[in-house]
């Protein structure tokens, strides 16, 4: 499989996996800047400030530079859908067939009989 295939069928986890490295480096400066006394921490409640203060911080960089991953996660998502609904579509035109079949020999049987 060529490497472009390998990055494709990889989109979900990369985008993921990228979008949780920003948030730590983001908590990762917050707690450094919490403990170095540049920003005033408190207690429990400044803990939790600091973890909503990286991911403000950390949501509008992700959308900013994983543009391209986001963009190849959402192919390869669409992609498997379209797969899904072809198939479910087969699906149903299969039954309906059968059905048909079926209908179509019991109307057969009911006239044979008249």
């Amino acid at each position: 499989m060529s490497s472009n295939g390998t990055e494709k069928s990889h989109a979900t986890l990369r985008y993921t996996s990228l979008r949780v490295s920003i948030f730590l480096g983001c908590l990762l400066a917050a707690l450094l800047l919490g403990h170095f006394g540049i920003i005033p921490v408190r207690g429990e409640a400044g803990m939790i400030f600091l973890f909503l203060l990286a991911a403000i911080v950390s949501a509008p960089l992700s959308y900013v530079l994983l543009s391209r991953q986001r963009d190849e996660m959402s192919a390869q998502i669409s992609t498997k859908v379209a797969g899904m609904r072809s198939r479910t579509a087969e699906r149903i035109a299969a039954q309906n067939a059968e059905e048909d079949a079926a209908d179509e020999a019991a109307r057969a049987a009911a006239a044979s009989r008249n």
